[in-house]
Order: C-alpha cells, then sequence, then structure tokens
C-alpha cells in the first residue's frame, strides 16, 4: 500500500514498547514532515546512543565516559547502594530527589521462563563494591514474581555479608482504592504496615 521505504520505517517504528500499526504510522508521517535538519538531529540520536552510550563500569548505569555522573558524584553516600532491575528504576528513584547514595543495575531479574540465570545478571560486581566499605544495600526490585525471586535470591546470597540488607516497602500506592487493590497488594501492604 505505501512506498517500500514508508512501509519499512513504520515496521521498525512498531519494535518500539507499546506502538502499534496506526501509532507507527502516524509517527512516519510525522517524521516524513519533519525538516532536512530536524531529521539529521534525530538519526545522530539514534546513531549516537548505540556508538557514544556504555554501562558504567561501577554501577551499570548509562553513561558517555567509565563512570557515570551518579558515581563521580562526591556528594553521593558510598555507605548504601540501591540495587535495581533496570535503567529506567535508577530514573524513577532519581525524580524523587529523596536518595542520596550509590545504585547498582541487575540488567534484569532472574527467570527460569526466560532462561535468565544469576550469571546472566550483574550480580558478581556487587559484591567487590560492598568490600569498599558499603554499610546498607537496598533492595529496589519490583514486587513481580521474577522480582520477588530476585529478591530472596540476592537477599539469601548477601547474608554472609557483613551488610545490612533492606527492601523497599511495597504495598498500596497513595490515592489508591483498597477494593481496587489486588490480594497480593494487600497481603504486602498489611504486612509493612507501621506505626503511627
Amino acid at each position: 500500500m505505501y512506498p517500500k521505504v514508508l512501509e519499512s520505517l513504520i515496521e521498525n517504528l512498531m519494535k518500539l514498547p507499546g506502538v502499534g500499526y496506526k501509532s507507527a504510522q502516524r509517527y512516519a508521517f510525522k517524521l516524513y514532515e519533519l525538516e532536512n535538519d530536524e531529521i539529521e538531529s534525530l538519526v545522530n540520536n539514534l546513531i549516537g546512543i548505540k556508538t557514544k552510550l556504555k554501562k558504567c563500569n561501577k554501577c551499570g548505569f548509562l553513561s558517555e565516559n567509565d563512570l557515570c555522573d551518579i558515581c563521580l558524584d562526591k556528594n553521593r553516600s558510598s555507605k548504601k547502594i540501591i540495587v535495581v532491575s533496570y535503567v529506567q528504576d535508577v530514573i524513577a528513584i532519581e525524580k524523587t530527589q529523596s536518595y542520596d547514595g550509590q545504585y547498582h543495575i541487575l540488567n534484569g531479574n532472574l527467570s527460569s521462563s526466560k532462561g535468565i540465570m544469576p550469571k546472566d545478571l550483574n550480580i558478581e560486581t556487587l559484591f567487590s563494591r560492598i568490600k569498599e566499605g558499603v554499610e546498607e544495600i537496598i533492595l529496589a526490585i519490583s514486587p513481580t514474581l521474577d522480582g520477588e525471586i530476585t529478591a530472596k535470591y540476592l537477599s539469601s546470597i548477601l547474608k554472609n555479608e557483613n551488610v545490612k540488607v533492606t527492601r523497599i516497602a511495597s504495598g498500596l500506592p497513595m490515592g489508591a482504592n483498597l477494593d481496587y487493590a489486588d490480594e497480593l497488594t494487600i497481603i504486602k501492604a498489611l504486612n509493612n504496615r507501621q506505626d503511627i
């Protein structure tokens, strides 16, 4: 129906999460309408994320250098590390502006159904970081089935280290209605209740 170059662009745009055929079609036409310099800038950005970005040698966050800005920030505490599954989790925590420590990104969660085992995650480097004087490891892993398995595994292997291991609380989000919550969320909220 469309010229091959446009159909190919639509197919490539559909590879993005949450982008179906209609959305990809709209994006393709919008891209066609952009000025040449805007397209060139976009193309350079796309090439740049593959050629300039790499994972921080220390925490696994994205950086253009060997160490990311977070790891280089001298105002951050090196005594605590939040362990997260994905780069996007760091962004979510950073938006709160309430955490001043370091991060460690696993690059996924354990999943027997997907064949993701401990050797496939960024776990080994966490142990070398603990030896640098870390006092607390905070597990900030989503409470999905794979996330729960990952958190349990990490807490079990960190048990023998001389470090405090905690996990962020889970339960009902602010503004949520109790009758819309699933059973697991309610169980977590009950288990993580606090004195007032």
